[in-house]
């Protein structure tokens, strides 16, 4: 494998890949969590993508929960169907 600005991903870097989220929320057997490990030991380049991903959960669990929106006014929804029925009948 070779490493540094010239690599190139193997089969092996992409099935890691498939695996990192999984391997990150302790959701895999200890011998792929093993293989992984084995993997990374010999991988600068995915080792810095782990460590992106590791980096990028940490932030999005650090982030609220989106609020839901407030429902449409009754009023408003009534006058957006009027205006949709009138532009529907004016395109036949």
């Amino acid at each position: 494998m070779t490493h540094g600005g010239t690599h190139k991903h193997s089969p092996e870097c992409k099935e890691v890949f498939a695996l990192l989220s999984k391997y990150l929320d302790h959701e895999l057997p200890e011998a792929d969590c093993a293989e992984i490990e084995h993997h990374m030991a010999d991988c600068a380049p995915c080792v810095k993508f782990l460590e992106s991903l590791r980096r990028t959960v940490e932030l999005c669990r650090g982030c609220p929960p989106a609020a839901e929106p407030n429902p449409i006014d009754p009023n408003v929804k009534r006058q957006l169907f009027e205006t949709w029925q009138k532009f529907v009948a004016s395109r036949r």
